[in-house]
């Protein structure tokens, strides 16, 4: 396993952020999968992201999509945990925009 941590300027600190809450976990662990882990992070416009993957030598890749990702959605104050069985970069963009989407619903329940 390779683990990768990452450190992202976020777009904005989004909805609901200073209320604590449950963690939010999407997708499976599976052969051409991920598992996307959101909890709350300390600084509101940083995101950190820590990823265990089986595929090795994908940094950059891991890199254009997660600022990618930290560009357009309202990452900030949160730490993610990617757990990755070689999931495509489309998989991986699919799971963190569930997790956003499912971050918020949490927060505004």
């Amino acid at each position: 396993m390779e683990q990768l941590v990452f450190e992202l300027a976020s777009a904005s600190p989004g909805q609901a952020r200073s209320a604590p809450h449950a963690p939010v976990l999407v997708g499976v662990v599976g052969s051409g999968n991920c598992e996307v882990l959101v909890e709350g992070g300390a600084v509101e416009r940083l995101c950190t992201v820590l990823i265990n993957t089986s595929a090795h030598g994908f940094a950059p890749i891991w890199q254009a999509v997660l600022t990618d990702f930290a560009a357009r959605a309202p990452a900030g104050r949160l730490k993610i945990e990617i757990n990755d069985v070689g999931a495509t970069p489309a998989v991986v963009s699919l799971r963190l925009d569930q997790a956003i989407e499912a971050w918020e619903e949490n927060a505004n329940a």
